[in-house]
């Protein structure tokens, strides 16, 4: 007797769930049993699937691979916006995947050295396929600081293809809290107090810059140097510490260097 029709749920190119027949290959678990190929492993196609609908079901298995993995994975764009993100990325923050897409990475990683990002850049503008390793600071969502390394893929269907980044989280343990940071050193020269101030109205890296007559990387040097100091991960949580600390004063607009500032 010939075996009848399955059904099954697929699905389509078009990315909607279809009803399909599907008819159940005589001899395949015999296949299976003696070691050869699964079905639809053989010629790269998964089983009755043909064109679009094939290339959507390996899709499929790749994402359910992607979500299982231990260690901590994401997909971002060329700018570090995260694009996808699976579970064990996302349990450093103890939030969802979801809730990740959108977010940039260097919002919630800090790296040790900027200098890092810029073989990254060079590579995207140069359309290379190439590996890059950071080494990144990062706080918990229970207040936990880390440090490990950010392994940057540079990926892309094609060699003219919108490239993208693939990125991998290796945790290399816990960072102890520095002293000067637990007793709230709020002691800033005058210039950290206006390039806190500029940051806190809003100002971009090269507008602080221009304001306060020094480069980007040198507005970046004392904006890690507050970071590690304070505790901070991101440029956020650093102005809310300056408000805390009476760095920039309170209820003032624009803001301004507080009583704790050095004269």
């Amino acid at each position: 007797m010939r075996p009848g029709p399955r059904r099954g749920r697929w699905w389509t190119s078009d990315g909607h769930r279809a009803e399909r027949a599907r008819r159940s290959e005589p001899g395949a678990s015999a296949r299976s049993e003696r070691g050869g190929p699964a079905p639809g492993l053989r010629g790269g196609t998964a089983p009755g699937l043909r064109g679009g609908d094939a290339a959507v079901a390996w899709r499929n298995r790749a994402v359910l691979l992607f979500d299982h993995l231990p260690m901590p994975m994401a997909v971002c764009d060329t700018d570090g916006v995260f694009l996808l993100a699976n579970p064990a990325m996302a349990a450093e923050w103890a939030t969802l995947p979801g809730r990740l897409h959108g977010q940039n990475a260097l919002d919630l990683f800090r790296p040790r050295e900027t200098t890092q990002l810029h073989p990254i850049v060079e590579a995207v503008r140069l359309r290379r396929r190439s590996r890059y390793p950071v080494e990144v600071l990062w706080t918990t969502a229970d207040g936990v600081r880390r440090h490990g390394e950010l392994v940057v893929d540079v990926v892309g269907e094609a060699p003219d293809a919108q490239a993208a980044l693939l990125v991998f989280l290796h945790v290399l343990g816990d960072v102890e809290q520095p002293a000067e940071a637990e007793g709230g050193d709020a002691r800033v020269s005058p210039v950290e107090a206006r390039i806190l101030a500029l940051v806190a109205g809003g100002g971009t890296t090269a507008q602080v810059a221009k304001a306060v007559g020094m480069t980007a990387d040198g507005v970046n040097y004392h904006l890690q140097r507050l970071s590690r100091r304070w505790g901070s991960p991101n440029r956020t949580a650093l102005v809310a510490r300056a408000y805390v600390l009476g760095v920039l004063r309170p209820r003032a607009w624009p803001p301004g260097p507080g009583t704790a500032a050095a004269p």
